[in-house]
């Protein structure tokens, strides 16, 4: 091994791109802050696991410029249907379940290797490239930076002196293990397996389908081409234990529970695996980050892995790039883990009870996958409540950050209004005297703080932080306000990443002041 050469200086080193490490590194670059992505491996992945894109990481992929690249590409999913012992037992609708509360209303089937392909092109389109086959190997904290070895393709190391590095390396993080942070869990018993097919059989075309079995299930998710499936599910236990299965003597047990009619006619590619469900034991040191993976592995359920990791980057981007372009202090990075920790304890413990609840053995545990839940869940769906529950918790929309040190509403805000820390509602709102209504996500601009007045005259705000937005008063702003619980003057200072910072009723600039300054941020550069 030859020695490092003269460091070179970088704000943030990503390890490992997938698609977390490629969203922190786009939002980073578009922020004007130039990262070094690197991975250990040969090139992008070729399949993948994660096949669902939830509907806020759709509103992220539209503020990235990505969205139609993503649509194109996947198949919008419409709706479950639930079978078991051969029979077809109920459909879950999921085309409209979102309406009116996200832009994108169901879920995209869109598998993890096209997200990275997308990010990826994008990303390069930005001037960055991700360096692969360069592994990190080994780094030392120092009080205002990070010292990073890395080993070349050619076998060459490399020094890098950064501000700060972002694990975003999977389950295996090497960033993790060489911080020395624990990542407490245990895995499933059970083993999984993923196969991209070309079939036919009793599959409702262009949905999920799900095949309910005594002890376990398979999803066939609808992928674009003609008759393509990728087909996740549990290996019989018999099947288990073995490195040389094929999924040939997977058909079998697929066929007993899809019906004697589904013909497999190819199988592009096959692969099994182990589930865990752990969590970092904490997601920053000092001037290391970890994303994704490398911060929290749980159960497929829910279809929530991918875009959690994805969360996990949009929350981080804008705190570091403020950070780097010295227009907030370090305190600020500290809000990322106190944001992002709660969330994943609360998805590995809602993963884990709803995978063992359908995984369950015994006689009751079979009579509630293949009976009662597919029954419950479709006359569930069709109540109006349900529904909007079951949107806000699966597509993400409803993940919050209320107590966070960022979050603050003030007196005055009603209960039923948007409280500091939401996700700010998707709103159709006229800002110009003429009345024309606007799409409210389109118009805001995620590279800034955007400011929300309501009832009131649009204030005048110093320096380049903070974006202003006055609704025009009138009764069609008024009626779509009432919707989300507004009423009255209201003002919402929104975050980057489009969760409210700070609410109140009449706006006063020295109170968004006395916010920002809280918060260690600056109004100007």
């Amino acid at each position: 091994m030859s020695a490092p050469t003269s460091p070179e200086n970088v704000d943030v080193l990503v390890v490992g791109p997938a698609p977390t490490g490629l969203m922190l590194a786009n939002q980073l670059a578009r922020r004007g802050v130039r990262p070094l992505i690197i991975d250990r491996h040969s090139g992008p992945a070729q399949q993948s696991r994660a096949v669902v894109v939830q509907a806020r990481t759709m509103e992220i992929y539209a503020q990235l410029g990505i969205v139609e690249k993503a649509i194109e590409q996947g198949l919008e999913g419409t709706g479950f249907n639930m079978w078991s012992q051969g029979r077809w037992r109920a459909k879950i609708p999921f085309g409209d379940i979102g309406k009116g509360l996200s832009p994108f209303p169901s879920l995209l089937v869109l598998g993890q290797d096209d997200n990275e392909l997308i990010m990826g092109a994008h990303l390069k389109g930005l001037g960055v490239e991700v360096q692969w086959n360069t592994e990190l190997v080994a780094f030392t904290q120092q009080p205002g930076h990070v010292d990073a070895t890395i080993r070349q393709p050619d076998g060459k190391t490399r020094a890098i002196t950064a501000r700060y590095v972002a694990g975003c390396d999977g389950a295996r993080s090497p960033v993790r293990e060489l911080s020395r942070i624990g990542f407490p869990g245990a895995p499933y018993e059970h083993v999984f397996y993923v196969a991209d097919t070309e079939a036919n059989g009793s599959m409702v075309p262009n949905e999920v389908n799900v095949y309910l079995w005594r002890d376990g299930f398979h999803l066939f998710f609808p992928m674009r081409g003609k008759d393509r499936w990728r087909v996740i599910g549990i290996l019989p236990e018999e099947l288990r234990g073995r490195d040389d299965l094929v999924f040939a003597e997977v058909e079998p047990s697929i066929r007993d529970e899809a019906g004697a009619n589904l013909s497999f006619k190819a199988c592009a590619w096959f692969s099994t695996y182990r589930i865990y469900h752990r969590a970092a034991e904490k997601f920053q040191d000092r001037r290391i980050f970890l994303l994704g993976d490398a911060a929290h592995i749980h159960s497929p359920a829910g279809a929530q892995g991918m875009n959690t990791g994805l969360q996990d980057a949009y929350n981080l981007a804008w705190k570091l790039a403020l950070v780097a372009q010295g227009r907030a202090d370090e305190r600020l990075l500290a809000t990322y883990a106190a944001e992002r920790m709660p969330v994943a304890q609360r998805l590995l413990k809602s993963t884990d009870r709803l995978f063992t609840l359908f995984v369950s053995k015994g006689l009751f545990g079979m009579l509630l996958r293949t009976r009662l839940a597919p029954r419950f869940l479709a006359f569930g769906m069709t109540v109006e409540r349900v529904r909007r529950l079951a949107f806000y918790t699966i597509s993400q929309i409803g993940i919050h950050y209320r107590r966070s040190s960022l979050s603050k509403t003030l007196v005055g805000v009603a209960e039923r209004a948007p409280q500091a820390g939401d996700r700010f509602p998707w709103l159709q709102l006229g800002f110009q005297p003429n009345g024309q209504v606007e799409d409210l996500y389109r118009r805001l601009d995620d590279l800034h703080f955007n400011l929300i007045v309501t009832g009131q005259a649009a204030p005048t705000v110093s320096g380049d932080l903070v974006r202003v937005h006055a609704a025009t008063a009138n009764a069609a702003n008024a009626t779509e306000l009432a919707r989300v619980g507004i009423a009255g003057p209201a003002y919402y200072l929104l975050r980057p990443d489009g969760h409210v910072g700070l609410a109140g009723t009449l706006f006063d600039a020295s109170v968004m002041s006395r916010y920002l300054a809280d918060c260690g941020l600056r109004a100007s550069a």
